[in-house]
């Protein structure tokens, strides 16, 4: 998104890198060059101009050229100094550019970014979300940034942002939380369980008193504290020691369901995925299995459970006769392509 006051913010780069003393000495340099080559070359104004520009940037194509004494001894000055012009802009800029990545990588830069996604805390997980974000289409190329107190960005991903320190209001701030879509709240490996838990229900409770309206993933070990994190307003939480714990469960009852489950959660495995779509327009207010139907002989897709709302209640299976309306979401297993052609025939 551009910013509108894109040109007070480069009259700050200017002020800020002494460029004006620069660019007044070049505008006087190519004003007076101008006309005193008009002059004593008997040029025009504007072939005039053209051979300073040429000249003072040393290009030097030759069209144009002083055959007169005072004509090359402007010439002669145009050069000395062009050069001079030409090194010291191109040192701030070399200087501005590796300034910027040092501190980008240093995590030490603030960004503007909007609908972005806050990734809180770095460790083997947090590369696995960043990798399946990417296979996703629509996140390829989303902005992340990244909160952690670590030293430097920890992976090459150029739309990956790094901000270095602890969860506080000054990094969220810097991230621009109250333009975010989404924070995800990362347990500390290195703390042990308890601690963990409660710095991950601090974060949460310092993310939702600066922007309620973020939507927040928390990552929690015990379940002992999913009430306590429910009352930091997170909205959705996943208790990572239960949830392997159910699936080796499910596992040893029914044996590969494992894989199937893997398969639909990862973008980077197999071609069915799970996705949520908006009740088709034609379905409101029919039962549940008009909907199903619809969806299978269409796009042969299946719908395995129904949301109420954005971020509602999920009912798993509904009845048949449950029926729709228009604040509902289903989801589905999809492959991409249907998942698309789906999307198309939303309002």
């Amino acid at each position: 998104m551009i910013n509108k006051n894109w040109y007070k913010q480069i009259w700050q780069f200017i002020q800020r890198e002494n460029l004006d003393r620069v660019l007044l000495i070049t505008v006087i340099l190519v004003i007076f060059s101008s006309i005193t080559y008009s002059i004593v070359e008997e040029k025009t104004i504007i072939d005039s101009i053209w051979w300073t520009l040429v000249t003072v940037t040393t290009v030097g194509y030759g069209d144009i050229s002083p055959v007169t004494l005072p004509g090359r001894l402007v010439a002669i000055i145009n050069m000395i100094l062009g050069i001079g012009v030409l090194a010291t802009l191109s040192a701030t800029l070399s200087s501005f550019l590796v300034s910027k990545k040092i501190k980008e990588d240093l995590g030490m830069s603030s960004y503007q970014f909007e609908n972005h996604l806050i990734l809180c805390e770095w460790n083997y997980r947090s590369e696995i979300i960043i990798k399946e974000f990417r296979q996703d289409a629509d996140f390829a190329e989303s902005p992340i940034i990244l909160i952690a107190d670590i030293e430097r960005k920890p992976i090459d991903d150029n739309n990956l942002y790094f901000i270095q320190g602890q969860v506080s209001d000054e990094t969220l701030i810097r991230a621009n939380i109250s333009k975010a879509k989404t924070a995800i709240i990362l347990g500390d490996d290195k703390l042990e369980h308890n601690a963990r838990d409660a710095t991950t229900i601090l974060s949460t409770l310092i993310v939702e008193s600066l922007a309620s309206s973020v939507y927040t993933i928390v990552e929690l070990m015990n379940p002992a504290y999913i009430d306590t994190c429910k009352k930091a307003h997170a909205d959705e939480i996943i208790v990572s020691s239960h949830l392997s714990s159910m699936l080796i469960s499910q596992a040893a009852i029914n044996h590969g369901i494992t894989y199937v489950i893997s398969d639909l959660l990862s973008f980077q495995n197999g071609t069915n995925k799970l996705y949520k779509v908006p009740i088709p327009r034609s379905k409101i207010g029919m039962p549940f299995i008009e909907a199903f139907v619809h969806i299978k002989e269409m796009y042969q897709s299946t719908v395995v459970a129904l949301q109420r709302g954005l971020q509602g209640e999920v009912i798993c299976n509904p009845s048949n006769q449950y029926k729709l309306n228009n604040e509902d979401y289903l989801i589905i297993i999809a492959t991409e392509n249907s998942y698309k052609e789906i999307q198309k025939t939303q309002p």
